[in-house]
């Protein structure tokens, strides 16, 4: 099967995707670069690029899904204590879109265990390109005027798709996600895609669900008008 498509070609149904019975289940399709278009007409079908170094632009259909419901997160008692901290000091912020280029070159660094990174220089060009255009969003944690920990994804309707979380002090990226899901749930936001399953993101609420079902919520999601304002007070006065 040629999975390869040219830069002027769609990607295809997410439904074509390889199976279970494959070397590389859920991958879809396979280009040479990617760009702002390509990727918003990616995530308005629920498809996702994910490719490591000098390797061509691999993108996904997984089957399940990973995702979190915004009202399923689970905020554990020694985070909760965290967040009354944080709502206590002034030392911490938490901010959305005050830098967004740089949160994701944190969540591009090195990682302890790990080689390499996925989020290469055509990503961070990609995403800042949807950023510019208010399809992509971060939530930064800082603490005295340094930016500490945060998570970006983007943003279509009223669905929102996690991409990756950094943190260089200890809970700096759960505070980040507390309060984003927060802010989802006050907009109505019900689902944040979180693509793949790890203990992790199992340990905060998330769960697989088929991809049928997720699709038939996409869908739905992708049309509702768009959060009009991505904006968070600059200091949080009460916890999320």
């Amino acid at each position: 099967m040629n999975l390869w498509i040219d830069e002027d070609q769609p990607l295809p149904p997410p439904e074509a995707a390889l199976g279970h019975d494959t070397d590389a289940p859920g991958l879809l399709a396979i280009t040479r670069s990617l760009d702002a278009a390509r990727l918003q007409q990616a995530y308005l079908q629920g498809i996702f690029p994910w490719y490591g170094e000098n390797m061509p632009v691999l993108w996904w259909s997984t089957d399940p899904r990973m995702v979190l419901y915004t009202s399923e997160f689970k905020i554990s008692p020694s985070l909760q204590k965290t967040l009354r901290k944080v709502a206590r000091d002034t030392r911490w912020e938490v901010r959305m879109d005050h830098d967004f280029a740089a949160v994701m070159r944190a969540c591009a660094a090195p990682r302890e265990g790990h080689d390499g990174t996925w989020i290469n220089q055509d990503i961070i060009a990609g995403y800042c390109a949807l950023h510019a255009q208010g399809m992509a969003h971060s939530v930064e944690t800082w603490f005295d005027g340094e930016l500490v920990g945060g998570a970006y994804g983007v943003a279509l309707g009223r669905m929102f798709y996690g991409e990756s979380m950094f943190a260089r002090k200890s809970d700096a990226s759960k505070i980040a996600l507390a309060h984003l899901v927060d802010f989802l749930q006050k907009h109505d936001v019900k689902m944040i895609d979180c693509q793949q399953e790890t203990a992790h993101l199992a340990s905060l609420g998330a769960r697989p669900i088929a991809r049928a079902e997720f699709l038939q919520h996409l869908r739905a999601a992708v049309q509702l008008a768009p959060i009009a304002e991505w904006r968070l007070p600059s200091h949080i006065a009460g916890q999320p």
